[in-house]
């Protein structure tokens, strides 16, 4: 592939479209607020809107990470959340390919952070990879062989929902209490702070409080952070990758303890696995999406 590649970024409040050179590299940007309420067909509208501005530089396929499970096989949604309503069942590859006259390949957006990380981020050159992105929820995804790892039904990787020490007073965004993402996610950290203080604030504001200073945040902060890291230590015995990646907003305010957490548990047989911070912060999923657009159907085995 010669040619820059255009990758779309379809999330619940903003979706954006890049060109993306053979290197990784975003030559160009589009982005513009997600029509979310406004139903499917007007999110599809506005994703085409920002491809076709950057399609005339490119020949082949687009490539698309939006939130949601993605069936591997159709690139349509199997299930995704109340923030992008009505988005369940949307055929969002079928239905992209029919307004940009492309094909187009579609993937969960984490999934794509993870491969835009691989080819042009903070793990390049590594084959196999776990990365777990820490937002609003709590999402992850796994690289076999440079490949997705979809499993049967396209949720490989989806972390958020193992057991977790600590988290049995919180509800996951799942309506379960006890899950990880109910601990290490920025919903957590809001909700582990309204539990100690009464006052409700974003985790986002819990982890700039703990940065100032503020003891209960630091506490609720350093909290989901070994919860966070315990938990990669243990699916790296279980995945055996190259290397880990944590990705997200909240991200970085967990990582110093998730790696302190992470050091004391991870196995002996897998101690040289690092634990690192993602680096292309929110090109990720465009550049991701431009790479699952380079590859070769036939030779994928398991994304869609």
């Amino acid at each position: 592939m010669t040619t820059p590649i255009v990758g779309i970024d379809i999330g619940g409040t903003k979706t954006a479209a890049a060109l993306v050179d053979p290197g990784g590299q975003v030559r160009e940007r589009r982005e513009a607020p997600t029509p979310a309420r406004s139903g499917p067909e007007a999110v599809l509208d506005a994703a085409a809107r920002l491809a076709a501005d950057l399609l005339g530089a490119t020949t082949g396929p687009v490539g698309v990470g939006t939130a949601g499970t993605v069936d591997p096989t159709t690139g349509g949604i199997r299930y995704a959340t109340d923030s992008l309503p009505g988005w369940t069942g949307t055929p969002v590859a079928a239905a992209l390919a029919a307004r940009l006259g492309r094909p187009v390949r579609v993937t969960n957006d984490v999934t794509a952070a993870a491969l835009g990380e691989c080819w042009a981020g903070a793990a390049r050159g590594h084959a196999h990879v776990l990365l777990v992105a820490v937002g609003t929820g709590l999402g992850g995804a796994v690289i076999r062989h440079g490949r997705v790892e979809t499993g049967a039904r396209g949720a490989a990787g989806e972390v958020g929902h193992l057991p977790a020490p600590g988290a049995e007073r919180l509800r996951c965004g799942c309506g379960r209490h006890g899950h990880l993402e109910a601990i290490a996610s920025g919903s957590g950290l809001a909700a582990a702070y309204a539990i100690e203080t009464g006052t409700r604030v974003t985790g986002r504001t819990v982890a700039d409080r703990a940065a100032a200073g503020d003891g209960v945040a630091r506490r609720v902060v350093d909290r989901a952070g070994a919860a966070l890291g315990a938990a990669l230590a243990g699916l790296v015995a279980l995945l055996d990758p190259d290397a880990v990646l944590v990705a997200g907003g909240a991200g970085a305010g967990l990582l110093p303890a998730a790696s302190a957490a992470y050091a004391a548990e991870v196995p002996a047989g897998w101690a040289g696995v690092p634990l690192r911070p993602a680096t292309l912060g929110a090109d990720a999923v465009v550049v991701g999406a431009a790479r699952l657009a380079m590859d070769d159907p036939d030779s994928e085995r398991t994304d869609g």
